[in-house]
């Protein structure tokens, strides 16, 4: 059989996880990996209780807060480890409705990513400023731009891989920590030839805790692009 993982990185989300792992269990029958960063809130606490209950729920945790791709590394290597088939990615904020898991699973047997697209019919965003939704539709023309990913929304982090993609990359040379970890892992699989499919998903903007947007990240993903650009990742 064919098996999911989703990996679910966390760095002080107490407050949405427990409600987040029941709604995934409601939706799809798959397992779930959680990386937390050793959060402050004790994100980790609340995991190691419900794994005594949930024997489809897996922890990662680290010493230290390393990034959103360094967190997704570590379980994509767990998930190759493990022998799943299919490994998603997804947010612990519930800006990813988990409700929408069947539908990567309905896509991904005939594709090898599957990708979770705000913008491929047209804008789907709740609860967003004008001006962190202009700077996300920005992005995704700006990396199709630079580097020709034929991608409507190349930073969307809900996604799907079929394990092939995975250990066809080598891990340990992805460069990116931030949100452009997004967009490399989605250049690196276009660029070896694999079938990138876009499906409609509508984002909701957390309702609890804080975003882990920064300055840095942004400056990140615009390097980020034209290293791409040029080959040097």
């Amino acid at each position: 059989m064919n098996r999911t993982l989703v990996i679910i990185p966390t760095y002080n989300e107490a407050k949405n996880i427990g409600m987040l792992i029941s709604a995934i269990n409601e939706a799809a029958d798959i397992d779930i990996l959680i990386v937390d960063d050793n959060s402050p809130d004790k994100t980790y606490e609340i995991i190691e209780s419900l794994m005594s209950t949930h024997s489809n729920l897996n922890l990662i945790k680290r010493e230290k807060k390393l990034g959103l791709g360094t967190a997704y590394i570590a379980g994509f290597k767990f998930a190759l480890e493990k022998g799943y088939s299919y490994i998603m990615e997804m947010d612990a904020d519930f800006s990813h409705d988990p409700k929408e898991i069947p539908n990567f699973l309905k896509e991904i047997p005939n594709s090898d990513l599957v990708i979770g697209s705000r913008y491929i019919t047209g804008v789907n965003v709740i609860n967003w400023p004008m001006s962190r939704l202009l700077l996300s539709y920005s992005a995704g023309k700006y990396v199709h731009y630079v580097t020709g990913l034929p991608v409507k929304d190349p930073t969307g982090g809900y996604k799907c891989f079929r394990r092939d993609v995975l250990k066809s990359i080598d891990l340990d040379k992805v460069r990116s920590t931030g949100y452009s970890f997004q967009i490399e892992m989605n250049h690196k699989a276009w660029k070896k030839g694999f079938r990138l499919k876009e499906i409609p998903i509508v984002f909701t903007d957390r309702y609890m805790g804080k975003t882990k947007m920064t300055k840095s990240i942004m400056w990140e993903a615009i390097w980020i692009v034209w290293k791409l650009r040029l080959g040097i990742i």
